[in-house]
Order: C-alpha cells, then sequence, then structure tokens
C-alpha cells in the first residue's frame, strides 16, 4: 500500500461519521432533534419499568384456575412491542419531509376507512368495538388514525396560504366530525375529545379569526351536553365524577377513579419500591389505564412528578423549535403532533389523580399496548420528520441561545 493510498484511507475513516459525513444515516444524526429523541427514549425506558411492576397485578387479575399468566408476561410482552415499535420511530424519522407527508395521507385514507368499518367487525372487548382482529393479534385503527390524521388536517390548513378562497375551516369540522361520530359509535369518548382539541389547536395556530373560534367553542360545549343528554357512558362517568355516592351504572368508573387514587397516594413521596406495592392489585386496568399510579405507589410522588415534567419538556421542546419554522404545513403538522402527545398525556394523568372521570386512556410510550405504542412511534417519528434542523434557517430574534448576551 503507497503512502498516497494509505493517507487517503485514513481521511476517510476521520470523516466516517464526522460532520465532514454526508451519508443519509449521518446527515439524519447531525439534523435530528437529540434532545426530543431522547426525551421519547427516556418514556420508553420508564414504560418498561412501570409495565414491570404493573404486570403482576394484571397476571393475577387475568389468571384462571386453568390458565395461569406468570408474573412479567407483560413486561415480556411490552419487550416485545419496543422491539418493533423502535426501528419504526427511527425509520419515520429518517423521511423526507414529502415522503413523511405522502405516507401520513395514505395512511390517513386507510385507517379511516377501518376505523368506519370497525363498528361492524371490529372485536368486543368490555362493551366497546374498538379492535380489528388480524390473525391472532388485534390492533386499534383509531391510534393509528391520530397522527395520520393530524398531518393530513396540517396540509390541509397549509393551503391557505395558497388560496384564501378555499373553504379549508368547513372541510376541516366536517371532517372531524366525521370521525368523531364514528368513534362515538365504538363508543370512545375519549379518543373523540383528543381529535378535537387537537383540531381546535391547528386551527387556532392557522389563524382562524376569534369569532370562528367562539363559534366553535360553543358547538364543543353544546357536544359535551349532547353527550351527556343522549350518550349513556358519559352520562354515568360524568356523574360518577361530580356526584361520588351515586350508585347504579357510574358507580364501576367511581371505584375505578377511588381505587387509582388509592394507589398513586400509597407511596407517598419516595414509593415502595419496585415490587412493594400492595393497592395496584385493586386496579382493574394497572398495566394500561392507569399505570401512572402504580408509577406512583412504587416509585412515589416525585416520580410521578418526574413523567409529568419529561411529558411538558416534550411539548415546550417542539414549540420553541418552532418559533423560527417558515414552512406553515411542518409548523401545523409538528404543532399538531404536539398537542396531541400532550393532551393524551395530561387527560391520562388526570384522571389517575382524579382530577377528570374515567376515559380509559393509555399514557403515550408508558402504558402497555402494541397498537398504542407503534402509533405513537408512528407520530413521534413523524414529529422528529418535521423538526429536523435546517442549518439554512434564519433564527427568530425572539430565540436566544445559551451565552448570547
Amino acid at each position: 500500500m503507497t503512502d498516497a493510498t494509505r493517507e487517503s484511507l485514513v481521511a476517510k475513516v476521520k470523516r466516517r461519521g464526522g460532520r465532514g459525513d454526508r451519508s443519509a444515516l449521518s446527515a439524519w444524526f447531525f439534523d435530528v432533534d437529540r434532545m426530543l429523541l431522547g426525551l421519547a427514549l427516556f418514556l420508553i425506558a420508564i414504560g418498561l419499568v412501570a409495565v414491570a411492576a404493573a404486570s403482576p397485578a394484571t397476571a393475577v387479575r387475568y389468571s384462571g384456575e386453568h390458565h395461569q399468566l406468570a408474573p412479567l408476561h407483560y413486561f415480556w410482552r411490552q419487550v416485545m412491542w419496543v422491539g418493533v415499535s423502535l426501528p419504526v420511530l427511527l425509520g419515520v424519522s429518517m423521511l423526507p419531509v414529502a415522503t413523511a407527508r405522502r405516507l401520513a395521507l395514505m395512511g390517513a385514507v386507510l385507517f379511516f376507512a377501518l376505523l368506519a368499518l370497525t363498528p361492524f367487525i371490529g372485536a368486543e372487548h368490555n362493551g366497546a368495538r374498538r379492535w380489528i382482529g388480524v390473525g391472532i393479534a388485534e390492533f386499534q385503527p383509531s391510534e393509528f388514525l391520530k397522527p395520520f390524521f393530524i398531518v393530513a388536517m396540517a396540509w390541509l390548513l397549509s393551503l391557505k396560504a395558497k388560496d384564501e378562497e378555499l373553504p379549508l375551516v368547513p372541510i376541516a369540522l366536517a371532517l372531524t366530525g366525521t370521525v368523531a361520530a364514528l368513534l362515538m359509535m365504538q363508543p370512545d369518548f375519549g379518543q373523540t375529545v383528543i381529535f378535537c382539541i387537537v383540531t381546535a389547536a391547528l386551527l387556532m395556530i392557522a389563524g382562524t379569526s376569534m369569532r370562528t373560534l367562539a363559534v366553535l367553542g360553543g358547538l364543543g360545549l353544546a357536544g359535551i351536553v349532547a353527550a351527556y343528554l343522549f350518550y349513556g357512558t358519559a352520562r354515568a362517568r360524568i356523574d360518577a365524577f361530580l356526584f361520588p355516592g351515586v350508585e347504579g351504572e357510574g358507580a364501576a368508573d367511581h371505584f375505578q377513579t377511588d381505587a387509582a387514587h388509592r394507589t398513586i397516594t400509597a407511596g407517598g413521596w419516595t414509593g415502595t419500591g419496585p415490587g412493594g406495592g400492595q393497592a395496584k392489585f385493586g386496579l382493574p386496568e394497572a398495566h394500561t389505564d392507569y399505570v401512572f399510579s402504580v408509577i406512583g405507589e412504587e416509585f412515589g410522588i416525585l416520580a410521578c412528578s418526574v413523567v409529568a415534567t419529561v411529558f411538558l419538556a416534550i411539548v415546550v421542546r417542539v414549540f420553541v423549535k418552532l418559533l423560527d419554522e417558515q414552512d406553515e404545513f411542518k409548523l401545523l403538522a409538528a404543532s399538531g403532533l404536539a398537542v396531541q402527545f400532550g393532551a393524551q398525556a395530561l387527560v391520562s394523568m388526570a384522571v389517575n389523580t382524579g382530577l377528570a372521570p374515567s376515559k380509559g386512556m393509555t399514557l403515550p410510550f408508558i402504558s402497555y399496548g402494541g397498537s398504542s405504542l407503534i402509533a405513537l412511534s408512528i407520530g413521534m417519528g413523524l414529529l422528529l420528520a418535521f423538526t429536523r434542523r435546517n442549518p439554512f434557517l434564519t433564527r427568530s430574534p425572539y430565540v436566544v441561545r445559551w451565552g448570547q448576551q
């Protein structure tokens, strides 16, 4: 080997993985928001610990005389789902914006059609028909529709910059109303609330007039009143939340929220320690809807505060990063995904702490579930794809960097 060849080889090795390396993987690594990615991975790690803590209680609950589940049955299944979800998250985050948008639009059409079929062909669990079976597995179309629907709505509203005469607000409201109607047929009031919150946030960020937003707020209140009057499940849950002594159908929901409150406060500030919780055995769904309460019992209120802070940090990180975003579509898409992520976490934690009626809402990246974890990974991957740094973007004068005077 000649000296020139050796020097050329050494130079290539030195450039590999550095800023001089312009391969697709290297470009992604330096362009992606590594703090946002790290926070998401941190939540997934917390989720594995939380599911491991909740798994024994759920295994006891679903074991029978002839069928015994291992204490860590749900933990090992969650490890499997994490193994599936991580490549999805990283793969979607590497997509160019145009490709990610096309993927989301096609996914929105596909899962909207599946959502429409769910009330008729879906599998029923606990009185709700929200899942579609595929072989030995089941998935929830509404979970996958959320990120795709948000991106599709962002693309639709971004067209306003090209033609202000387009009736985009009525179209957006019609699409959201259709999705809400299909969700209420399952029924799934919690997901309906999330879709409506995200649509309202997107309309606000898109510059919709305050008069229109006020009308939409009135329609939202009217919808809640209508749900209370004509939707028995919503009425029972609201009554159980507002009037704790209520008997009848709402008593079961009141029992769930009471059990969650007892569990989350049983560990005090620092918790009973891993595996030391006993109140969790009284929870109906310790590994999914009420996993936040299990964290409180075994790791303490301080650990719950850390989890809440991580969710807040993700949302704040996204919006701070979008202060200097000039692309209307990326601004709306990333904002909508962040609002959905934060709203779902807020509702789940509010239910666990007794601040909201029971809704059956999973805690993002922490609750057990294959559909939820993969769908959230798609959403986070899209969020990372839309917030990848553009080094040629003009910095906003309102963004202050550390070290600047």
